[in-house]
């Protein structure tokens, strides 16, 4: 048996929140680019910089947390929404340590901090009064990072840079290019192994009795996000909105809720053109309208997606999950 998701969240429900959002956060980041072409070693232009920086962050935080409360309640299932019942003043304290702490060890603990930032919406988000847990450790995302990002960036670097010198004279703008496209797709490459298992690191959340992950294997995933992303690249991002469909309904299918000899199986009803032309009008829209049709456009992409996700139930017979 199929259930479907709802999703009833409205764009003038968060417009208001958007707006704010504009008016503290563009004017911080244009100075910020402006000034950073010019920045001179005089304290009050790096003190400038700086603290507009710090209102930046500050602004980006608090809009996540008051736009992720309200997409968290307006998700429906069974036609029960979801509840959160996080503080912003427990989220702040949150993000002020992680920041600092994240500073201190030179950026060691920035695993432990996105750890803590998903744990905190995850377990305070509960449906049909049972909460949901998040059960990912913090020490398996810092050696996924370090381990296939920080390294291996760091020797590509190394090698890509003294190759670079040894024929810096030579002809300095045809190796300058040659150097910055090779840099990026060696990059790109060495991402799409970290982006999988990032991804299938945040799917570990239990509920009830239930656990949710992935059932993935690690090259056929790796193989399906590369394919993606070299459509992509080829047709220059128009091909990007099917991209993320076809990746949603691929990983939604290989998402399971398991426990207690008992299995619930996700997936997603995709109409490819048709998800494809919704989505890049929505865009479409909210680049015209220089980006004010932007909370209607995320509700209604939301909405369109997650009204055709569902959740299949065993039958009685195999033992009925009751969500």
């Amino acid at each position: 048996m199929k259930h479907y998701f709802n999703f009833l969240l409205e764009g003038k429900n968060i417009f208001f929140i958007w707006l704010l959002f504009l008016a503290f956060f563009v004017p911080p980041y244009v100075l910020i680019t402006v000034s950073v072409k010019d920045i001179r070693p005089e304290l009050g232009t790096s003190l400038l910089i700086v603290l507009a920086f710090l209102l930046l962050c500050l602004v980006a935080f608090v809009f996540v947390f008051y736009i992720q409360k309200l997409v968290i309640e307006g998700l429906q299932y069974k036609d029960k929404t979801l509840f959160f019942n996080g503080s912003f003043g427990k989220y702040f304290g949150k993000v002020l340590l992680g920041y600092l702490l994240s500073i201190i060890t030179l950026g060691i603990y920035m695993a432990w901090f996105i750890k803590d930032i998903y744990s905190f919406f995850i377990d305070n988000t509960s449906y049909n009064s049972n909460n949901f847990q998040f059960k990912a450790q913090g020490g398996k995302l810092f050696l996924l990072i370090l381990l296939l990002v920080f390294l291996p960036m760091l020797v590509v670097s190394i090698i890509m840079y003294s190759g670079f010198s040894l024929n810096l004279a030579a002809n300095f703008n045809g190796q300058l290019t040659l150097f910055t496209i090779v840099n990026q797709i060696i990059v790109l490459i060495i991402m799409i192994p970290f982006y999988y298992l990032f991804y299938k690191w945040m799917i570990n959340i239990s509920y009830k009795d239930m656990k949710i992950t992935w059932k993935t294997e690690f090259w056929p995933s790796c193989g399906k996000i590369a394919s993606e992303i070299l459509l992509s690249v080829i047709t220059v991002g128009i091909y990007y909105p099917l991209a993320l469909v076809r990746l949603y309904k691929y990983f939604t299918e290989k998402t399971i809720a398991s426990g207690n000899n008992r299995e619930l199986k996700f997936a997603y009803d995709a109409d490819q053109a048709g998800d494809f032309l919704f989505i890049w009008g929505q865009i479409l829209l909210t680049i015209i309208t220089l980006s004010i049709y932007y909370p209607w456009a995320l509700c209604k992409i939301t909405k369109r997606i997650l009204s055709k996700t569902y959740v299949e139930e065993s039958s009685p017979e195999q033992g009925f999950v009751q969500l």
